[in-house]
């Protein structure tokens, strides 16, 4: 088993505390303002792995500065009142390496949401933090019990995230390179890999990006066009909405995409993706090859991950896809060594250019159904006739672009809302695939009004009605909507009454005495409504697995809001 310690820090004016749990000896270690204890402690365990849930931007650095005897207020409000980051506060915090591993990524909002979610308590300490004195023995009791609780709950979440965790590993090992890069994010063990160089390098070439010699634009051209027009050289722009192949499409900086929207139909529909997208045209064309030493490793890592995908290993694939993907989002980073904003043009703008070109050819042949990033839906009215042209001009357009596609056939019903929210169902084999926040599989850590979620797969799929699966389901937490306010919002208001929390888990009400909540913004104190909250709704904060649900339920809220996402979906 891996060394591995969670650990979580509290600090107040003239206190602070840590609570470390040891994985490894099964013990709970709780410090309190004591420096002398607390460098014991690391002393001792400095070779393991310490994790928490954004400890990279914060507790590592109150460790660190409390080692080198700074003032872990001073320290704490450097980092969060003044929003600097931590390394910054001195170059002694180096003199405590620590092996940190942060549970959090980049697209998280917060620790609590994750509890809620998992439908644990969320309730927060009645202690405030910006108390101006020392703290009572009780508001330390309680502190602490707040503290644990939030280990324990990081304990969770990495439990749940243990893919991320091994990826790292597994590249550290591989290339062997020093435990030490555990403590990197995964683009930051990106670019060491790949040798990224451009950190001190100038490039002013970002608009000169090639439309590759392999496009075969005639009907569309005029967008490939507006690309290369030097006028057009501005993020801010973007093309008038254009009409491909029957669907109004949008065609901007960052891409372009189209789809049918409030649209539901039965018949044949292929999804024709292309492989690992964005990588295989990095590799392919040795976009962003310039900024890297080792392009060989980035070739490994993307080769490992086609070969595993085709030979349905998806345990020994996990690690190259989820390394493959963080690569090409580097090039976007000023911060990253692999900075490349040219290279990142040439791959997104080709990448939508090719596509296009691909409808463009199969244009008359089907029906367009959608066009995203990496791939497109289409309708086919014979399958068994028209596959076959399809085939021939897909392969066509891949001996071309030297791209590879997939093939996944639906005889069955499609809803869509949008390019990036549908839901496929093949009626003859059962096989169903979905995407958006709407439809997604939830697991714990995205377990958000998880009843809507049921209400309209279980009508998408088996057409069973959204009043049957909500009026049956007798578990509280599948109703709950777990709402967090920002740093924007100074606090949430149930009715007139403020709350501690920050982040609460609503229900929606019969009772008309139950107000509904808003959220106070800290630039001018106006109160608006939490997102998809009802008028009227209880909070229950606590523990809330296996709750049933109680009598004042309004389960009709919830019919509404089922129905009105089924006709975003084009079901009326």
């Amino acid at each position: 088993m891996i060394a591995i310690l969670f650990y979580d820090f509290e600090v107040f004016a003239y206190d602070w505390l840590v609570v470390i749990i040891d994985m490894v000896e099964k013990k709970t270690h709780v410090i309190i303002n004591d420096k002398a204890e607390l460098e014991a402690f690391y002393e001792a365990h400095k070779t393991r792995i310490w994790v928490g849930f954004n400890s990279r931007h914060y507790d590592q650095y109150i460790l660190q500065g409390i080692l080198c005897g700074f003032n872990a207020k001073k320290l704490n409000d450097y980092i969060i009142v003044k929003g600097k980051p931590g390394w910054q506060y001195s170059n002694l915090l180096k003199s405590y390496p620590l092996l940190n591993y942060d549970v959090m990524l980049n697209t998280d909002v917060g620790l609590k949401s994750f509890e809620g979610f998992m439908g644990n308590d969320i309730r927060e300490t009645e202690v405030p933090f910006n108390l101006d004195r020392k703290l009572t023995d009780a508001e330390i009791k309680q502190t602490v019990f707040y503290c644990t609780h939030d280990v324990e709950q990081t304990i969770q979440v990495f439990m749940r995230r243990t893919q991320e965790f091994n990826t790292m590993m597994y590249f550290i090992k591989h290339f062997e390179l020093g435990i030490e890069y555990i403590s990197k994010t995964k683009p930051q063990l990106a670019a060491t890999i790949l040798g990224g160089n451009r950190k001190g390098a100038s490039f002013d070439d970002e608009f000169d990006f090639p439309i590759l010699p392999c496009l075969r634009l005639n009907k569309y051209k005029h967008i490939a066009d507006w690309y290369a027009n030097p006028e057009n050289h501005d993020y801010e722009k973007k093309q008038g909405k254009q009409m491909i192949a029957g669907v109004e499409h949008t065609f901007a900086w960052g891409g372009g995409h189209g789809a049918r929207a409030k649209y539901s139909s039965d018949g044949v529909f292929i999804i024709i993706d292309v492989t690992a997208y964005y990588p295989s045209l990095q590799k392919q064309y040795h976009f962003g090859y310039r900024v890297m030493d080792h392009p060989e490793n980035f070739e490994f890592i993307h080769d490992s991950n086609i070969a595993f995908k085709r030979k349905g290993d998806k345990k020994a694939r996990q690690p190259f896809k989820i390394m493959d993907n963080a690569i090409s989002g580097q090039m976007k980073q000023k911060s990253s060594a692999l900075y490349d904003p040219m290279s990142n043009n040439a791959i997104c703008i080709n990448g939508q250019l090719l596509l296009l070109d691909l409808v463009e050819h199969l244009e008359g042949h089907c029906e367009l159904i959608q066009n995203n990033t990496d791939g497109i839906i289409v309708k086919v009215a014979d399958y068994d006739r028209d596959f076959e042209v399809l085939d021939d001009i897909v392969w066509e357009w891949e001996q071309r672009t030297g791209m590879r596609m997939d093939f996944d056939t639906y005889f069955g019903t499609i809803y869509q809302k949008d390019v990036n929210n549908y839901l496929l169902v093949d009626r003859e084999t059962g096989a169903v695939k979905r995407k958006g926040g709407y439809v997604m599989k939830l697991d714990d850590l995205s377990y958000d009004l998880p009843i809507i979620n049921k209400a309209l797969v279980d009508y998408m799929i088996h057409q069973i009605p959204v009043r049957r699966t909500i009026s049956e389901c007798q578990d509280l937490r599948e109703f709950q909507l777990v709402s967090r306010i920002s740093s924007k919002y100074t606090r949430i208001m149930y009715g007139d009454k403020p709350l501690k929390e920050r982040c609460i888990r609503i229900f929606a009400s019969t009772d008309p005495n139950d107000p509904g909540v808003k959220k106070v913004k800290a630039s001018n104190g106006r109160l608006e409504k939490l997102q998809n909250s009802p008028e009227h709704c209880f909070i229950y904060n606590d523990d809330v697995k296996d709750v049933r649900v109680p009598d004042k339920l309004d389960r009709q809220w919830y019919i509404n809001f089922a129905n009105k996402r089924l006709e975003d979906f084009g079901v009326s």
